[in-house]
């Protein structure tokens, strides 16, 4: 199982008058094998930025991402398949395409993480790990926000990844459907799952007592085990 680390990573980005403003900034940290990280922080904190380095979508500007010792700026050509493979990402925006069905959309993402021949039971597999093992021949236009969100988790799990990163994947859910999904989040992880999880969910964070990493303005402000909102020592 992997462990990722953060060396004084920093992202920088250009502001609509041309200056170069942190969106991160000297982020050091170790995330191992089985640990269950929420990352909370207000709005432009740097959650979104952070998820994205740690999966490989976007390099750091300054220090490095490393995925067991090695530099995950060097995963690239085939060996970015070894990444797809050990995150699944689930973003604040959909990927789901809305004239496929969800077993065609679960398909397309099994056969991107190489699994050509087993596309289709794996994509049956993810489903039922979601709760939603009916929906496969519905579009995403014929589902409520929380079973979207839940079919962007199944697509996230599709090739089992030791690691899950979530970016607000609770947000504008009722409390029903967002404590069925941290109580399935919480089963994967004690599965061996990794979970970081950036929410805005307090509530539910204080119930779980997770790890809990918090940025303001882009910095490290607190890490806390077994932590709750707000928490920095």
């Amino acid at each position: 199982m992997p462990e990722v680390r953060l060396e004084n990573a920093s992202k920088l980005y250009k502001t609509e008058d041309k200056r170069k403003q942190y969106a991160v900034k000297d982020l050091s940290l170790t995330i191992a094998q089985g640990e269950f990280v929420f990352l909370i922080g207000s709005s432009g904190a740097g959650k979104s930025t952070m998820l994205k380095l740690i999966g490989g979508e976007i390099s750091p500007d300054e220090g490095a991402v490393l995925l067991d010792d090695v530099n995950i700026a060097r995963f690239f050509g085939p060996w970015k398949v070894r990444l797809n493979r050990t995150f699944g990402i689930v973003g604040q925006q959909t990927l789901l395409i809305r004239k496929r069905t969800i077993m065609e959309n679960l398909m397309v993402a099994a056969r991107a993480s190489g699994m050509q021949r087993k596309s289709k039971a794996a994509a049956e597999k993810a489903l039922g790990l979601v709760g939603l093992p009916r929906v496969a021949e519905c579009y995403p236009a014929q589902l409520s926000i929380g079973e979207v969100r839940r079919v962007e988790l199944a697509r996230a799990l599709i090739s089992s990844p030791p690691f899950l990163l979530l970016d607000e994947l609770t947000a504008n859910l009722d409390d029903d459907t967002i404590w069925d999904i941290m109580h399935l989040l919480n089963e994967l992880n004690s599965r061996g799952t990794t979970i970081v999880m950036a929410t805005h969910a307090s509530q539910f964070v204080n119930i779980m007592r997770r790890r809990v990493i918090t940025l303001v303005d882009g910095k490290l402000f607190g890490d806390v085990k077994n932590g709750k909102y707000g928490d920095v020592v």
